[in-house]
């Protein structure tokens, strides 16, 4: 079967997010005013095989603490759906 995943991979909470701070320092230079805190991260869509969903979710789970985040300063998320 075939699988899609989204993945959301931002910065942990309690740490500095510098591009943040610089978009919401700059956002009123575009007449946008009233934001107090923006978090950059990143989104991953993956296709995939797999035999069922369970499999599919493992690999992607593989896949994002392996390789796509840094789990010492990222957290992640995702939801796979069939197609």
């Amino acid at each position: 079967m075939k699988f899609q995943a989204h993945i959301n991979i931002m910065p942990k909470a309690e740490l500095l997010d510098p591009q943040g701070k610089v978009v919401v320092k700059n956002l009123p230079n575009l007449g946008l005013k009233g934001v107090s805190d923006v978090r950059i991260g990143k989104h991953v869509t993956m296709e995939l095989h797999a035999d069922s969903e369970q499999e599919a979710h493992d690999k992607v789970e593989l896949a994002c603490s392996k390789l796509l985040a840094n789990v010492i300063m990222e957290s992640y998320d995702f939801v796979v759906e069939e197609v």
